[in-house]
């Protein structure tokens, strides 16, 4: 009798154990599902300040996803996977936006989510697409409020820096902004260097000297 009540006490304990496991498991479960919509909903926020929608926000769902089930997650911040998983997705579907607009949304620093994006990259065999500078003249423009002439001539600039291969390991919007610096005075509707800079999102410094070595090598005066 006694050893009925002892094997009838450790069924109890085992099926107790197994209950807590299988309630554990159901919270850690919940507070997975949580942390998703949690992580969802600042995708779309993030999405609807930067002003992207359609392919490119489901791309940075599906990213930050494959993040996740790829325990990229674990160890690392979630604003940085976050921030990253919307530059990557802005780079695979042609959106021009800058690493200093997404750092302003995300409060992640550029840094930071040039790191996280190649780390995700190579851990997912994702590929970045190489950035075009003409992918950011329109709306640079439109920025700079100037006339439609000064982004066709931005556009022919950097066509030619292009094949003259003197983008080469700079920057794309380094490369549109002295572009449109110097389309702008071509076309006389001359903007200063710090509304160009404050504008385009680089330094006055980067503006002058590449927009000094794209005239220089294409044979462009600027008085």
């Amino acid at each position: 009798m006694e050893r009925k009540e002892s094997a009838g006490e450790a069924d109890r304990e085992r099926l107790h154990r197994l209950s807590e496991r299988q309630r554990r498991k159901r919270i850690s479960t919940a507070g997975i599902g949580k942390q998703r919509l949690a992580a969802q909903a600042e995708i779309d926020r993030l999405s609807s300040l930067l002003s992207i929608s359609g392919e490119a926000r489901e791309s940075s769902s599906e990213i930050y996803r494959k993040a996740w089930e790829s325990d990229l997650i674990h160890g690392r911040s979630i604003e940085k996977i976050l921030a990253a998983s919307m530059y990557m997705a802005c780079r695979k579907h042609n959106v021009p936006r800058t690493l200093d607009e997404i750092e302003n949304v995300t409060k992640v620093g550029r840094k930071d989510i040039v790191k996280t994006s190649k780390l995700l990259a190579k851990r997912l065999d994702m590929k970045l697409a190489p950035t075009s500078p003409l992918e950011y003249v329109s709306r640079f423009c439109a920025k700079l409020n100037l006339e439609k002439q000064v982004e066709e001539k931005a556009r022919k600039i950097i066509k030619e820096a292009l094949k003259k291969d003197i983008t080469s390991g700079r920057g794309p919007t380094g490369i549109a902004a002295s572009a449109i610096y110097i389309a702008a005075i071509l076309c006389d509707d001359r903007k200063t260097q710090k509304d160009v800079a404050e504008a385009t999102g680089v330094t006055e410094v980067t503006l002058r000297v590449r927009y000094k070595e794209i005239a220089r090598e294409l044979g462009i005066k600027i008085e």
